[in-house]
């Protein structure tokens, strides 16, 4: 490593996300030494990680070496580690090696702590082997394994009872997230795999989406929700709205709707995309500053974004929550922009004190507008009180998440793979992979009652 000479100001960032990233490449021209530390070698753009779930994108498309990003930062260094402690009266960040080789001692003047977030099963862990989350690289592959199998897999089924589960498809959660998910996934069916198989019509896949609200994408604007909602309906997808779910086994899920009946649904693939929980790393921060935590893990943080007692320490993205100087909290959705936003803003703090300089006023996010496409030529969104859909929010979902992509290449690279995929309809990242990538999805595959199978009549797509 470069040591940084005695009278330089260290800074230590733990996370290489959309916050983290930031508020490193924020310190560029500053006399400070920044130090990066994460567990994995990449930058993980994560609002294109769905594609990656559904074949439409390569692994590597939205996956960028924080050594290449940052290798013009000569102040900056990146540590490859898994962050397990801290010691906010010394100054010390606990790093331990990946290779189980020990661990070492970070010390700083400044921490910058990014943790972000992990999916929430709602008290329920035993579901994440059955229910998938879409957090991570590994993630979205096991995702696109399932999908892919689950059409093999009924190309060979003899039993229609056990075929008709292996081509339902059940998305909990109506975010963005599960709204993309459901959307590609219908895609998928519809065009993607039309005249693949002998056996099977892809077409005859079900997709249901489940939500727990009155509508999808509750965070927007009512009738955009509706308009979203019809756009999936519209691709095939079943929309079951007020529902929560009460159980997922190896052989579906039971959803539970406020008035009447539990339904039982016969998927052998779902996946999970509510709900959130903060980093772990929240928790170690809150036991030795004193913070407050939510019940979704977050750690409370001042206006300008720091620990109580703890001005050197900040913390950012979706593991905090930020006080509003009163008695409540700042509403701020939990989307990479936010994490931008509050990157810079820590590192402008930070440029001010080595200045001499007061603290700026406290953060305030600016919302520059949500956007959320279905599918195909279909998108809905709201900038700055401006509400779109269809072509040209399309359109705009399109060009904002091209400018926000990190890397010169993959831009181009990602570009490329959604012109060819619009004119051709195909998805060129199709692969089974995985260590398991041989094996079912799950051993009972043919024992499938009739009170649990899904209709094998379904409605034609046009």
């Amino acid at each position: 490593m470069n040591r940084p000479s005695p009278t330089t100001h260290r800074v230590v960032v733990v996370g290489g996300g959309f916050g983290g990233l930031s508020a490193a490449r924020s310190l560029r021209r500053d006399d400070v030494s920044v130090t990066l530390v994460d567990r994995r070698n990449f930058h993980l753009f994560q609002p294109l990680l769905y594609q990656v779930a559904t074949g439409a994108l390569a692994a590597g498309e939205i996956a960028t070496p924080l050594r290449g990003l940052l290798k013009r930062r000569k102040n900056v260094q990146v540590v490859l580690g898994e962050v397990s402690g801290f010691d906010l009266v010394r100054r010390r960040v606990f790093v331990a090696d990946l290779a189980g080789a020990g661990a070492h001692e970070l010390e700083y003047d400044t921490l910058v702590v990014a943790g972000g977030a992990a999916h929430a099963y709602f008290g329920h862990g035993e579901w994440a082997p059955l229910a998938p989350a879409l957090k991570t690289l590994e993630d979205a592959l096991e995702i696109r394994r399932r999908i892919l199998l689950a059409f093999e897999l009924a190309e060979s089924a003899e039993d229609p009872l056990a075929r008709a589960s292996l081509l339902t498809f059940v998305v909990v959660g109506g975010g963005p997230t599960g709204v993309e998910l459901a959307g590609q996934v219908a895609e998928i069916a519809r065009d993607t795999l039309r005249r693949d198989f002998r056996t099977i019509e892809p077409r005859s896949a079900r997709i249901v989406l489940v939500e727990g609200a009155d509508r999808v994408l509750p965070a927007m604007h009512p009738r955009l929700s509706a308009k979203a909602k019809r756009s999936l309906e519209r691709l095939g997808v079943t929309v079951r709205l007020d529902r929560l779910v009460t159980d997922v086994d190896p052989r579906g899920v039971t959803i539970q709707p406020r008035l009447g009946p539990a339904e039982r649904i016969a998927s052998r693939t779902v996946i999970w995309a509510a709900g959130v929980r903060a980093s772990e790393l929240a928790i170690a921060l809150a036991e030795q500053s004193g913070a407050d935590l939510d019940r979704a893990g977050r750690i409370t943080v001042s206006p300008q974004l720091t620990l109580p007692g703890h001005p050197e320490v900040f913390a950012l993205g979706d593991m905090v929550r930020v006080s509003d100087g009163s008695s409540g909290v700042l509403p701020l959705p939990g989307v990479a922009p936010t994490a931008m936003q509050q990157g810079r803003y820590a590192a402008r703090v930070i440029k001010r004190r080595l200045r001499g300089k007061a603290d700026p006023r406290p953060f305030r996010y600016r919302n520059k507008g949500d956007l959320a496409t279905i599918g195909r030529l279909r998108a809905v969104g709201d900038v700055k009180g401006v509400r779109l859909s269809g072509f040209i929010a399309w359109f705009a979902w399109l060009a904002v998440h091209l400018y926000y992509l990190t890397g010169l290449q993959n831009r181009l690279h990602v570009f490329i793979r959604w012109t060819a995929g619009f004119v051709t309809r195909g998805r060129g990242a199709r692969l089974i992979t995985g260590k398991a990538a041989h094996q079912p999805l799950r051993q009972d595959s043919t024992q499938i009652s009739a009170d649990d199978a899904p209709p094998l009549a379904r409605t034609k797509v046009s």
